[in-house]
């Protein structure tokens, strides 16, 4: 059937279930980052085993790794339920890079000053403990391995699952509510989703107002590719504070 003629139910985004399948994913791949762990806990003889493991303040850097490949296993099963059951096709260029694509890292820059200068006034200790909870524990080699895949990976999946499958859904599977209304409630929704997903209750403001901006570059454009280069700069700018604290030290 021609999408182009194809009636609008079905033509339209299935946004309920590609929302189930988006949930199912997140926690499917906590799942699988858990039995990974597990399996690893055994073969490294690590002390304490799994218990210890869940509540180290600087776990291991291949079980931060699993953790990782886990939960990108998760999305990578909602973004395929939600291209091939859920009526949500893949934006024609949405990895399709730019020249221009290059401005986009002064972006992240700036969203990660901003949010910085938004947080100093509340004094808030924990705040980079997400990122030393992940990095503290790798030196070397080990370390290159979790910068890459926080810095450059990470991104691209979370970009492709929040705003590529969630946001598009929830803003193309809402019209019959008005465009502008969709087009809000995509945005708020997959953002708070976003910051909900790193289960960090100190950081949940920053990482929404990222999303917000990332939402809004993915609509603005038409592509993937801007909200993932700024997400691959917001995030490199955290990560070469820390390496820069360590090499001070």
């Amino acid at each position: 059937m021609n999408p182009l003629t194809a009636p609008a139910s079905l033509a339209r985004p299935r946004v309920g279930a590609i929302l189930v399948a988006a949930v199912v994913g997140f926690l499917g791949g906590q799942i699988l980052a858990m039995i990974l762990d597990a399996i690893a806990v055994q073969v490294t003889h690590f002390p304490g085993g799994l218990s210890a493991l869940g509540t180290a303040s600087s776990p291991p850097w291949w079980s931060n790794a699993l953790g990782l490949v886990g939960l990108w296993t998760g999305f990578a099963g909602a973004i395929l339920f939600a291209y091939r059951r859920g009526n949500l096709r893949p934006l024609p260029s949405q990895w399709r890079a730019r020249p221009s694509d290059v401005w986009y890292v002064a972006l992240g820059v700036g969203c990660q000053v901003a949010v910085d200068l938004a947080y100093r006034p509340l004094h808030l200790h924990d705040i980079n403990g997400p990122v030393h909870r992940l990095f503290d524990a790798a030196h070397g080699p080990t370390l290159v391995v979790l910068i890459v895949m926080t810095a450059l990976f990470a991104p691209v999946m979370e970009e492709w699952l929040f705003r590529g499958v969630i946001f598009r859904a929830i803003s193309e599977g809402s019209v019959e509510y008005g465009s502008r209304r969709a087009l809000f409630t995509g945005v708020l929704a997959s953002s708070g989703l976003f910051a909900l997903a790193h289960a960090e209750l100190a950081q949940f403001a920053g990482l929404a107002f990222l999303g917000v901006v990332l939402a809004v570059l993915v609509h603005r454009t038409n592509r993937l590719i801007p909200s993932v280069v700024t997400h691959v700069s917001f995030n490199a700018v955290a990560i070469i504070a820390l390496v820069s604290q360590r090499a001070s030290h």
